[in-house]
């Protein structure tokens, strides 16, 4: 599964997927994570954009934004495009926090779970983790 890092948490987001290969769940689940520049997006690009992009692909997204500041918002373009079979976006309950290594192994795990349960989480809109 290919996940598209939000550009302000990469590194966090590296750290993470370097606790995913150490437990084995990067091969096990086949865990990408993807970033910006590998797709050419600009860092102001809109949320929803993103959103719509990581759905056309099949990707899912990895954030720590839980804003609601406008109709380009993430929260606000899965209130409005979400369905039953859309990946979820996945956001870290604080990106921060990640540097931690019992938090990051929590975050790992959780996004583990979601992943092998991945049809059992489409249409869920927003996930958190861990």
């Amino acid at each position: 599964m290919q996940i598209l890092v939000d550009h302000n948490m990469e590194g966090q987001a590296r750290r993470l997927f370097e606790t995913l290969q150490a437990d084995g769940w990067a091969e096990l689940l086949s865990i990408e994570f993807i970033y910006f520049a590998d797709l050419g997006l600009e860092v102001k690009s809109k949320d929803d954009e993103i959103w719509l992009l990581t759905q056309s692909r099949g990707m899912m997204i990895l954030t720590g934004n839980r804003n609601d500041d406008d109709e380009t918002s993430l929260t606000a373009v899965i209130r409005r495009e979400n369905t039953l079979t859309s990946l979820p976006a996945i956001t870290v309950g604080s990106v921060e926090r990640i540097k931690e290594s019992e938090y990051r192994q929590a975050a790992a795990l959780r996004l583990a779970e979601i992943l092998f349960y991945l049809e059992d989480n489409l249409g869920a809109g927003r996930l958190y983790i861990p």
